[in-house]
């Protein structure tokens, strides 16, 4: 049977019958006394945070959760309910849209506070690179929306310096943050702040996550907007809603 046995291997679940271990731990043991942003620490990374680790992992999952019908993946989400189909359906339709330009950027800001990091030399040299390999756009930095300040970042980085001040974590990648922030002024001579994907990804930084995870958590994160929106919409009711009202048309630029 070990041919068949070992054709998925994981240490994330142990079980059989009458019996279920998530990382080692019964899962009798976890219900009723873990919460859930702790559950998916536990479930990612297979140990569990100190109280100061995961309270900034939560305010990193509850930041990201929803940013209104505007967004691509709410929007989609609505549209799905409005066609007929179920929940579940409208939560995959919103977070299949989240990809590298529309939820991809906390995962990019994660990349470039490393690429920075492991940088020999200065951060504007290290920038200069950067774009060179991927772009005009530094991700994490600037809001179309909220401009001059996304209200999220300056409380997420409020708790990042309460748990450098409690040792939590180092603050390294929080001053790699706060270096590109001061550079993108002196280049642009106007503000650029953080935004809530750079703000977050220090924080996945600070914590020691991966890049990829950085979007699967702000995926899941999303999710709950996304399933809020989506149960909203079905109350509301709706037939086949588009992106716009039926009086607006869209531009036709082919032949007459």
């Amino acid at each position: 049977m070990s041919d068949v046995a070992d054709w998925w291997r994981t240490s994330i679940i142990d079980m059989e019958p009458g019996r279920i271990a998530l990382r080692g731990h019964p899962i009798e043991g976890l219900i009723g006394e873990i919460g859930f942003a702790e559950m998916i620490w536990l479930m990612v990374r297979g140990d569990r945070p100190s109280s100061g680790q995961l309270r900034l992992f939560e305010a990193a999952l509850v930041a990201a959760v929803d940013h209104g019908p505007q967004a691509p993946s709410i929007a989609a989400a609505r549209m799905a309910v409005t066609c007929g189909v179920s929940l579940n359906n409208a939560l995959a339709t919103g977070v299949n849209m989240l990809g590298d330009v529309h939820g991809g950027a906390g995962e990019q800001a994660v990349e470039l506070y490393h690429y920075i990091q492991g940088f020999n030399g200065p951060i504007t040299k290290a920038i200069d690179a950067w774009i060179q390999e991927n772009g005009k756009i530094i991700p994490g930095f600037g809001h179309r929306f909220h401009t001059p300040t996304d209200p999220r970042a300056p409380r997420l980085m409020e708790l990042v310096q309460h748990a450098v001040d409690t040792d939590v974590c180092t603050g390294d990648f929080a001053r790699i943050a706060d270096q590109v922030e001061q550079e993108l002024v002196s280049r642009k001579a106007r503000p650029i702040p953080m935004n809530i994907d750079g703000a977050t990804a220090v924080i996945y930084a600070e914590l020691g996550f991966a890049p990829p995870l950085a979007r699967g958590l702000f995926c899941l994160s999303r999710s709950v907007g996304i399933l809020a929106h989506s149960w909203e919409q079905m109350q509301q009711g709706g037939r086949n809603k588009g992106p716009t009202p039926p009086k607006y048309r869209w531009t036709f630029d082919g032949d007459a």
